[in-house]
């Protein structure tokens, strides 16, 4: 399908080939393992084992290149299954990589406890300030890891500023995309080299599958993921390369009022007495505010806030919520809420990425917005 039409119509279209069989408009789930060859080397579409290709995951893979403006897209079983993909790809012991100083905890995790035991050393920077990332790069720097925003901080990266330190230093800018989702920012169009999601979140938007993905631009790099992803094999399953491939349908019209509640939420936080911060990058007074509305189509479903009386209380507004579920993860149609110091970033404590204790993460839902509000406000007391 040609890159020229909408992101609405190659959200839908992408990769949705009808079937050749039968006409169906929605491509089938092929949970096969193997695949009838017609002779020895005689392949039927290339597909001969579903660790290597499956139909299903490949329009998948087609429709995730297609939103990111990229050259290929890769599914693996989680977010992380692609980042441990990508690392190996690129690096090799003794590589350097420079990581954000709120990145996410899995990520963080995967960074100090199984990439370090392999050699792989990496320094950690405030990825919104383009001279600390400068000032943390060593000569064998061969990456620079931005999340923007990020998690659980709503941290803003200048993803071409930084595309620049990164291209005058030899080495590749990766961009977990996973909060803003191919809708609301495309960093492959501002120099990434490398996109990863957690298509668990935004992408799948019902809370109802486990996913990840890479996209790159660049051919030689697609082979070479391509090449890792099987020899590693871990792998997005037919089943579940659908049901993303379902959410990724829907997802323009889920964004909007994501964004658009979540907005209605910041501005109650904002005014409310027992609340110290915000963290939302539609606010003019955050600091990536002007950068966000750059190069973001809007803001997101993603808000994250400090309350007074510290950690306890954190933990009691998340307690007292009702129609905010309290859980990890992100992205769903439904409202959620998380201590992240004792949830999603609990891998995180007394390192140089630990969360202030009296943080609460919101991922705002497309519920009706003054439901929300009144939630929020019973449960912040």
């Amino acid at each position: 399908m040609s890159d020229q039409h909408s992101f609405e119509t190659l959200a839908i279209h992408a990769g949705n080939t009808a079937d050749p069989l039968t006409g169906a408009v929605v491509p089938p789930i092929y949970q096969v393992s193997t695949y009838k060859q017609d002779g020895v080397g005689g392949l039927r579409g290339g597909y001969e084992y579903s660790r290597s290709a499956n139909p299903t995951r490949t329009a998948l893979e087609e429709n995730l290149a297609a939103l990111e403006g990229g050259r290929r897209g890769l599914a693996f079983a989680s977010g992380l299954a692609a980042e441990d993909c990508l690392l190996r790809t690129l690096l090799t012991p003794g590589d350097h990589v420079v990581i954000p100083n709120d990145a996410y905890g899995g990520t963080f995790r995967l960074f100090a406890k199984v990439a370090s035991r392999w050699g792989v050393e990496f320094s950690v920077a405030d990825t919104s300030d383009v001279s600390a990332v400068r000032a943390a790069l060593t000569p064998r720097t061969k990456a620079i890891w931005v999340e923007t925003p990020s998690n659980p901080l709503l941290g803003i990266t200048d993803i071409a500023a930084v595309a620049g330190v990164a291209r005058q230093a030899g080495a590749r800018l990766v961009v977990d995309n996973t909060f803003a989702s191919p809708y609301l920012q495309q960093p492959l169009s501002l120099g990434a080299d490398v996109v990863v999601h957690s298509t668990t979140k935004y992408m799948g938007g019902h809370s109802d599958v486990v996913g990840g993905a890479l996209v790159v631009s660049d051919p030689e790099l697609a082979e070479e993921l391509a090449y890792h992803q099987n020899a590693m094999g871990a792998v997005a399953g037919p089943f579940d390369a659908w049901l993303v491939l379902r959410g990724i349908k829907t997802l323009a019209v889920r964004m909007d009022p994501h964004d658009e509640n979540a907005t209605k939420v910041a501005d109650l936080l904002t005014r409310h007495p027992k609340v110290t911060q915000v963290l939302y990058p539609g606010l003019p007074e955050h600091p990536g505010h002007e950068i966000a509305a750059k190069q973001m189509k809007a803001f997101g479903g993603m808000v994250s806030f400090r309350v007074s009386g510290g950690e306890e209380a954190a933990v009691e507004v998340c307690n007292r919520a009702k129609l905010f579920t309290l859980g990890e993860s992100l992205g769903g149609v439904e409202s959620l809420l998380e201590h992240p110091g004792r949830m999603t970033h609990a891998s995180a404590a007394g390192s140089p990425l630990e969360v202030p204790a009296d943080l609460v993460r919101l991922s705002v839902g497309i519920e009706n917005a003054d439901d929300l509000l009144a939630d929020l406000t019973q449960a912040l007391g």
